[in-house]
C-alpha cells in the first residue's frame, strides 16, 4: 500500500467551489456572484488603477531603493505603520503610543491562523472560546477549530427582513457568551451577507462587549469598499481601540 493511498480527497470549498461550477457553465448569460472581487464586462479580474500605478513604481525602484533583501520575521517596519494607521486612523492615540503589536501574516486567512495559535498558547483558557455570526466567512470555523479553539454562533442574519438580528447578537453575547471569551466581529461588509450594524449598534455591542469582558478578534478584509470611504469603514475598529479594548485585528489586501 503506498503512502498516500489512504487519503481521501477533502471537499469542495463552497465559495471556490462556486466558481469552479461558473467556469463548467457553458450558459453564455452567466454570472460570477462567487468571489468578493471586482470583474470587467467579459467577466475578468478587474486590476484596479491604483494597483497598476503602484506596480509600476515598485518595477522603476526595484534594485535602488527598493530590492530583495529578507525582511524581519515580523513583517517590515513601514509596512506596519502604514497598516496601523489604515485601520487605526492617522490621529490615533493607540498609534502614536506604541501600544499596538503588528505581525505580517500570510494576507487574513494566516493571521487568523496566527492570532488562533497564539490565544490558545498564550492566553488564558477562557479565550479558548470564540463566538462567530451565523453565518460567517467558510474558512472561519475550520480556523479556528484546527488551531484547538471552541466555536460558538451568535445569531447575525434575518433572513425574513435581509436583515441584521441586532436584539439576537445582544442577546448571546450578554447570556451566553461567557466573560474572556473571544468575539469574531467582521470590521465593515459583513461576508457574506453585507449586512452590517449601524453605528449606534456598534456602540450598544462595544458596551455589552466591555462588560462582558469580552475579547473583540477584527476581521477587516473588505476596508474602503462598503462605504467607498476607508474612514467610514474603520467606525468600528476605531471605536473599540478608542474605547481602551484589548483587542486582535486581521487586516486582508487581497481584492482586486
Amino acid at each position: 500500500m503506498g503512502l498516500f493511498s489512504g487519503l481521501t480527497m477533502a471537499p469542495t470549498d463552497p465559495i471556490l467551489g462556486t466558481s469552479l461550477a461558473f467556469q463548467a457553465d457553458t450558459d453564455p448569460r452567466k454570472v460570477n456572484l462567487g468571489v468578493g472581487a471586482y470583474r470587467t464586462e467579459d467577466g475578468k479580474p478587474y486590476v484596479l488603477n491604483v494597483v497598476l500605478e503602484t506596480e509600476a513604481e515598485i518595477l522603476k525602484e526595484t534594485g535602488t531603493t527598493i530590492n530583495k533583501e529578507y525582511s524581519t520575521i515580523d513583517g517590515p517596519a513601514d509596512l506596519k505603520t502604514l497598516t496601523q494607521k489604515l485601520a487605526f486612523g492617522d490621529d490615533s492615540e493607540a498609534v502614536a503610543s506604541g501600544r499596538i503589536a503588528s505581525v505580517q501574516g500570510l494576507s487574513g486567512t494566516g493571521s487568523l491562523r496566527v492570532c488562533a495559535e497564539f490565544t490558545k498558547t498564550f492566553l488564558s483558557p477562557e479565550a479558548d472560546e470564540i463566538w462567530i455570526s451565523k453565518p460567517t466567512w467558510g474558512n472561519h470555523i475550520a480556523i479556528f477549530q484546527v488551531a484547538g479553539l471552541i466555536v460558538k454562533e451568535y445569531p447575525y442574519y434575518e433572513p425574513e427582513t435581509r436583515g441584521f438580528d441586532f436584539e439576537g447578537m445582544l442577546k448571546a453575547l450578554k447570556e451566553d457568551a461567557k466573560p474572556g471569551s473571544m468575539v469574531l466581529l467582521h470590521a465593515c461588509a459583513h461576508n457574506p451577507t453585507g449586512v452590517d450594524p449601524t453605528e449606534e449598534q456598534w456602540k450598544a455591542i462595544a458596551a455589552v462587549m466591555q462588560e462582558k469582558k469580552l475579547i473583540p478578534l477584527m476581521d477587516s478584509a473588505y476596508q474602503g469598499y462598503a462605504s467607498g470611504s476607508l474612514d467610514t469603514d474603520a467606525f468600528a475598529t476605531r471605536l473599540f481601540a478608542n474605547m481602551g479594548f484589548e483587542m486582535f485585528m486581521c487586516q486582508s489586501f487581497a481584492k482586486n
